[in-house]
């Protein structure tokens, strides 16, 4: 069955008690019993809660995975799945990565005694020099978040095997619609559901989803201890966004790939980074494994002065954190999704002063282009 009609039809979207076509907001602490020495399945919402689970049991089906859990942040996602690791572990990770994973990895996780060191996965040859005896886990973002930097995940995937290790991805930018990491071996997929999945700036969430049931269960039962769950109406919320995600991202990506070809055609436009362009490093092996450029554009301009002077003449992208909206989001890296990481450590990642981020929405192409177009002329005056 094609993804476009799984994410419609599938064993999650059908209430099993009414037979209603949306799965009800169970917004419910815990459940009565019959027996107390025979409990049911459903005992205490942070363990079980069937709105929840609707959710968890649709991006498991999308992924092509086992086990889905669902958190209150992408952040979440990614902290409970670095608990599966212990004070002494060691991780590879790929050096451009969203800047929230790389303030909590040399912040909390550093003091806590899970070392991590940055390699530049676009180079397998790197990845298999950096992994030590303490080494547990390689940790992919492919495209990365800002420049889109592409990793190869059968390779990632092919050391992993060899060295007995773990594999992590963040896949929001591409989400399960355009990318499937388990489906080259990877044992975790994270997202921030925030963006493309919830697609309406309208909550926060995070996903992670397991290609084994035993490495799910591990996950699930960190998750539980923890407590760190997604509440029943974010759920909803996210379900709901879920049943427009192929629409919105062939159309949000066919606009992007417009977008990334003129911009490169621009004489004040320094830089444009999109994984379709036939002129972006990683190209090939990106479409070899994805459906598509995705909806993402960052590009360069000369400087911060410029970048600052642009982003304040835009009419209708929102300035603000974030991505995957119904609506055209531009970021500004340097003060925003990196903004915790130190100004020489954002440079030597190609994240200058002058780089911006277009989550493209769905208005017109032709309006966005006329938007910029005058926004690049302001900011040149």
């Amino acid at each position: 069955m094609d993804d476009k009609t799984r994410i419609l039809h599938n064993d999650h979207d059908i209430d099993p008690v009414t037979g209603a076509s949306s799965i009800p907001i169970y917004q419910v602490s815990t459940y009565a019993q019959k027996d107390p020495l025979a409990m049911g399945h459903y005992q205490y919402a942070r363990g079980q809660n069937p709105t929840r689970e609707a959710l968890e049991g649709t991006v498991a089906l999308l992924e092509n995975g086992k086990l889905g859990m669902a958190f209150p942040s992408g952040m979440a996602a990614i902290s409970t799945a670095l608990l599966l690791f212990s004070p002494g572990d060691h991780l590879v990770v790929s050096t451009d990565i969203y800047g929230g994973t790389f303030r909590i990895l040399t912040g909390l996780f550093k003091r806590w005694g899970l070392e991590a060191t940055f390699v530049d996965m676009t180079d397998p040859a790197l990845v298999e020099a950096a992994v030590t005896p303490k080494t547990k886990a390689l940790f992919v973002e492919t495209p990365s978040n800002p420049t889109l930097t592409i990793t190869d995940l059968r390779e990632m995937a092919r050391i992993a095997k060899e060295k007995g290790l773990l594999t992590l991805i963040d896949n929001t930018f591409m989400t399960p619609y355009l990318q499937k990491p388990l489906d080259f071996g990877f044992d975790i997929s994270l997202h921030s559901a925030t963006k493309f999945l919830g697609g309406h700036s309208d909550l926060i969430a995070g996903i992670a989803v397991t290609r084994e049931e035993l490495l799910g269960k591990r996950l699930k039962d960190i998750q539980n201890s923890f407590g760190s769950i997604l509440g029943p109406q974010d759920s909803w919320l996210v379900l709901r966004g879920i049943k427009t995600l192929s629409a919105r991202l062939e159309a949000q990506q066919k606009t992007a790939g417009e977008l990334a070809k003129w911009l490169s055609g621009l004489s004040t436009v320094r830089r444009v980074y999109y994984p379709a362009l036939p002129s972006h490093p990683g190209s090939e092996i990106h479409l070899g494994q994805s459906r598509g450029g995705g909806a993402i554009v960052s590009f360069e301009l000369p400087d911060g002065k410029t970048a600052h002077s642009f982003m304040k003449a835009l009419k209708l992208p929102l300035i603000a954190i974030s991505l995957g909206g119904c609506e055209s989001i531009l970021s500004y890296p340097a003060t925003m999704s990196h903004s915790a990481m130190p100004r020489e450590e954002r440079y030597a990642r190609g994240i200058s002063d002058g780089l911006v981020r277009l989550s493209v929405g769905l208005e017109s192409a032709e309006d966005l282009k006329e938007d910029i177009e005058q926004a690049l002329k302001s900011s040149r005056a």
